[in-house]
């Protein structure tokens, strides 16, 4: 089993939301996070929200000394089986992808051990 963790644009929670469950990923947690990437948060939120502006805002002096960005994100986690990661990882992309700095990141992660708590079953039947 493998872990997919997805850092994705804010508004976009609802198109992944519905490809992952039309592809068949009902179990997701989304949480709220704060992060930035190469571009060092330049941009900030307004380029989060239209990325066109990204290009216009590279050129604001800023001190970086006294400026820290941060880019608000939503994170994505799901538990698929092996032979689903590819599925699961294209499903993302396709919902996130736009061409623009700050699409996102994607993670696989092997799991060594699940268990559902209700019944103590382990494994893939735990996430099934």
């Amino acid at each position: 089993m493998k872990e997919i963790i997805a850092f994705i644009r804010r508004h976009q929670v609802p198109a992944s939301k519905k490809a992952l469950e039309d592809a068949g990923f009902n179990a997701l947690t989304i949480q709220s996070v704060e992060g930035r990437g190469k571009q060092k948060g330049v941009g900030g939120w307004a380029a989060e929200v239209d990325p066109h502006l990204n290009p216009l805002l590279q050129h604001v002096n800023l001190v970086p000394e006294a400026v820290m960005r941060w880019i608000p994100k939503r994170m994505l986690t799901l538990v698929v089986q092996d032979n689903e990661v590819a599925k699961a990882v294209d499903v993302l992309i396709k919902a996130n992808q736009t061409g623009h700095i700050g699409d996102g990141k994607i993670f696989v992660c092997p799991l060594e051990e699940v268990v559902r708590v209700r019944t103590g079953e382990n494994g893939p039947r735990a996430v099934s």
